[in-house]
C-alpha cells in the first residue's frame, strides 16, 4: 500500500512537473490570457494600480487589493539610502505579491534616469543631453545595460526610461533629460538604452524599460514644463512620433503618458493617440502608465471622471501617489473603477485589454518563475566595471567650442595648475537634477564619484601644484588656470526659465582668474546650452560638459590628452536669449554637430558656425 501510494505520489509530481513545464513554452499572450480567466474584478483591477510605497496605509495592501505595482517617486526613499537597504525594502513590497491568491508578481518602480540614481553609491552617468552629444547608441546601450544591473541588484526591475523627449526650447527645465533636437539621434538613442536595460527585447536580468513622456512633451509652448503643443497632427508626428516607434520596435515593455497637452487637450485623455496611434496604428503591445498623479489633472474636481476617462482612453496602468491631506488614493482609484465597470461607464474589455497587457510583459519577463531581482548583482553597484562604462560616457560627451592656440590639451608635466569655481570640487552640481533626490542639491550628494577637482590632481604627477579657489582669485604664479563654472540642480517644474544668461557671479571668476594673465580652460558644467556672454570670449578653451555624473577623471582624461574630443552638439548654441526656441534659431553660436578635436577629422562640422 506504500508503495503503491509513493508510485502514484511520484506520478502526481511528474505529471505536475510535466505540466509546468508545458506551461512555461507557451507565449507570454497565451499565458497572460488563461491567467485572465481566473481573476476576479478586483484582482484585474488591482493589476492596473501603480502606488507610491509612502502613500500606502500599510505595506500589506499590495496584497489585500492585488496591486500590480508599487514604486518609488524621486523622493520616495527608506531612510536609510543604501544598496542593502533598498534591497530589503524593494522586496518586502514585492513578496506580498507570493501572498495573494494568484501568486501574481509585483513590478517594483523607480526613476533611474541617467544610472540607478536614487541609490547612494550608485554609478551616476551623464544626462541624457550628454549620451545625446555622443552620437553613440553603443554607449546609451551600455549605460543601460550597467543601470539594469544596478536596479536589479537593489530589489527592483522596472525604469523610468528612457526619455524621448524632442526638447526644442531650452527654456524647460528637462531639456537634459532629452538627448537632442533630432527625432532621429533620439530614435537611436533611446532604442538603443531600451535593449540595454531589457537585455534584449526581454532576457535573463531584464529590468522593464518606459519610454517617455509620450508624446511632444518636449515641444511645448516657450518651453513650459506640463505646457501645450501647438501644433497640427503632421507636426506632431513628425517631431515627436518617431522615437516611440523605434522603442516600440526595440521591444518597449511600457510607455509613460506625458502631463502635457495637444492644443489644449490632456494627452492622458487622448484616446486617438493613446489607442488608435500607439496600440493600434504602431502596434505596442506592452501597457501605457500614467505620469505622477497626472490623470487628477483631466477633471481636478471629479476623480472620478478622471478614471473613467483616461481608462477609456488607453490608460492601463494608473501611478498614484498620495493625494491632498490623506493616503489612500489608491483605494479611491479601485472603488471608483469597480463602480464604473458595474455601470458599464468602463467596458469590461477595457479592463481585460489593460490586464493582458500587464500580464504579458510580466511573462515576457519571467517574473512568474523568478522575481527578477538579483541579490548576486549587489556588489555591481557602483563598481569600478560599472564607473568605467560611465567615465567612458563622459569621455565621448565632451564637446570643445573653442580651442584658441592648441591650449588644449594642458600637458601632464605643466608646474602649477589653478582651479577654480566652486563647481570643480562640487559632485552634487557635476552630477545635476534627479540625483538621490528629486530637484538634486549642491554638496557630496553620494559616495563613489570623483569631483572634476579630484581628477585633475589624480591626473597630474605628485611634483604638480594644483591649487583651488572658488572665486577665481589666487591664480597669479599659476601657468594655466581650469575655471569650472555649473549650474546648480534643478528637476522639472522648478528647472522652468525665462532667461538663460550665465550668472554675473560666474562671470566674475573668469575674469579674476584672467587677471593672472595666463591661458585660462573653462568648463562649464549644465544641462542645457546657456547664453554665455563673455565668458566665452575671455576663455582660451571652452568645453561643454553637460551634466557628467559621478565620473569626473572622464574629462580630466580628455583635458591632459589621453583621449582626444569626440562629443559633438545634439543642438544648436544661441547667441542671446532669443534664440532658445531652436524652431527660429536661424543663426546660432554653434549649429548642431558643432565640436572641435585636438587632430582635426577631415570634415569638422562644416555646418557649424564658430562662435565669436
Amino acid at each position: 500500500m506504500k508503495i503503491r501510494f509513493l508510485l502514484i505520489s511520484g506520478f502526481a509530481a511528474f505529471l505536475a512537473a510535466l505540466a509546468a513545464c508545458a506551461q512555461s513554452t507557451e507565449s507570454p499572450d497565451a499565458r497572460a490570457d488563461a491567467l485572465l480567466k481566473q481573476m476576479t474584478l478586483e484582482e484585474k483591477i488591482g493589476q492596473m494600480v501603480q502606488a507610491d510605497c509612502l502613500a500606502l496605509t500599510k505595506k500589506a495592501d499590495v496584497a489585500n487589493y492585488f496591486l500590480g505595482s508599487v514604486l518609488s517617486g524621486g523622493d520616495s526613499d527608506p531612510s536609510d539610502n543604501t544598496p542593502q537597504t533598498w534591497f530589503k525594502w524593494a522586496t518586502e513590497f514585492e513578496k506580498f505579491g507570493d501572498q495573494t491568491r494568484l501568486k501574481i508578481p509585483v513590478l517594483y518602480g523607480v526613476d533611474a534616469v541617467h544610472g540607478h540614481n536614487n541609490i547612494l553609491g550608485a554609478t551616476v552617468f551623464p544626462h541624457n543631453i550628454g549620451i545625446g552629444a555622443t552620437h553613440n547608441p553603443e554607449l546609451a546601450e551600455a549605460e543601460g545595460r550597467v543601470t539594469a544591473e544596478e536596479i536589479l541588484g537593489t530589489g527592483m526591475q522596472f525604469a523610468f526610461a528612457p526619455c524621448l523627449a524632442v526638447a526644442e526650447n531650452e527654456r524647460w527645465g528637462r531639456t537634459y533629460e532629452s538627448y537632442g533636437t533630432s527625432p532621429d539621434l533620439a530614435s537611436q538613442l533611446g532604442a538603443a538604452n531600451v535593449r540595454g536595460l531589457q537585455n534584449g527585447e526581454f532576457g535573463p536580468n531584464s529590468v522593464l524599460a518606459c519610454a517617455k513622456h509620450y508624446m511632444g512633451d518636449g515641444g511645448t509652448f516657450n518651453g513650459k514644463d506640463q505646457g501645450d503643443d501647438k501644433c497640427d497632427e503632421a507636426t506632431l508626428r513628425s517631431n515627436y512620433l518617431p522615437p516611440y516607434a523605434a522603442a516600440i520596435k526595440a521591444g518597449v515593455g511600457s510607455i509613460m503618458v506625458s502631463y502635457s497637452s495637444w492644443n489644449g487637450a490632456k494627452m492622458s485623455a487622448n484616446k486617438h493617440l493613446l489607442t488608435e496611434v500607439l496600440k493600434d496604428e504602431l502596434g505596442f503591445k506592452g501597457f501605457l502608465i500614467s505620469d505622477w498623479a497626472a490623470i487628477d489633472q483631466l477633471f481636478p474636481r471629479d476623480y472620478k471622471k478622471d478614471v473613467e476617462v483616461t481608462i477609456n482612453a488607453g490608460m492601463d496602468m494608473a501611478m498614484i501617489p498620495a493625494g491632498p491631506g490623506r493616503t489612500n488614493n489608491y483605494i479611491d482609484f479601485i472603488n471608483d473603477l469597480k463602480e464604473l465597470v458595474a455601470s458599464g461607464a468602463v467596458p469590461m474589455s477595457r479592463i481585460d485589454d489593460a490586464v493582458h497587457r500587464i500580464l504579458r510583459v510580466k511573462y515576457s519577463m519571467g517574473l512568474f518563475d523568478h522575481h527578477g531581482f538579483d541579490p548576486a548583482l549587489s556588489p555591481t553597484v557602483g563598481s569600478p566595471e560599472h564607473r568605467k562604462v560611465a567615465r567612458q560616457c563622459v569621455r565621448e560627451s565632451l564637446v570643445l567650442l573653442k580651442n584658441d592656440n592648441a591650449i588644449l590639451p594642458l600637458s601632464k608635466s605643466i608646474k602649477r595648475l589653478h582651479v577654480a569655481g566652486q563647481a570643480a570640487d562640487d559632485i552634487g552640481i557635476q552630477c545635476g537634477g534627479w540625483t538621490i533626490t528629486w530637484q538634486g542639491r549642491t554638496g557630496e550628494v553620494t559616495p563613489g564619484g570623483t569631483t572634476l577637482l579630484a581628477a585633475i590632481r589624480n591626473a597630474v604627477p605628485t611634483n604638480t601644484q594644483v591649487t583651488f579657489s572658488p572665486d577665481g582669485n589666487g591664480a597669479q604664479g599659476a601657468d594655466a588656470v581650469i575655471v569650472v563654472l555649473g549650474e546648480r540642480p534643478y528637476a522639472e517644474m522648478l528647472g522652468d526659465r525665462a532667461r538663460l544668461d550665465l550668472p554675473d557671479s560666474q562671470q566674475e571668476v573668469i575674469r579674476n582668474a584672467k587677471q593672472a594673465g595666463v591661458p585660462v580652460v573653462t568648463i562649464l558644467l549644465s544641462g542645457r546650452p546657456l547664453v554665455l556672454g563673455p565668458a566665452l570670449e575671455l576663455s582660451d578653451a571652452f568645453v561643454a560638459a553637460w551634466l557628467p555624473g559621478t565620473e569626473g577623471e572622464g574629462i580630466s582624461d580628455v583635458l591632459f590628452g589621453d583621449f582626444n574630443f569626440k562629443g559633438k552638439l545634439p543642438r544648436a548654441w544661441p547667441r542671446n536669449n532669443d534664440q532658445l526656441d531652436s524652431l527660429t534659431l536661424s543663426d546660432p553660436l554653434f549649429a548642431p554637430g558643432y565640436g572641435l578635436a585636438y587632430v582635426a577629422p577631415e570634415k569638422t562640422a562644416s555646418t557649424a558656425t564658430a562662435g565669436k
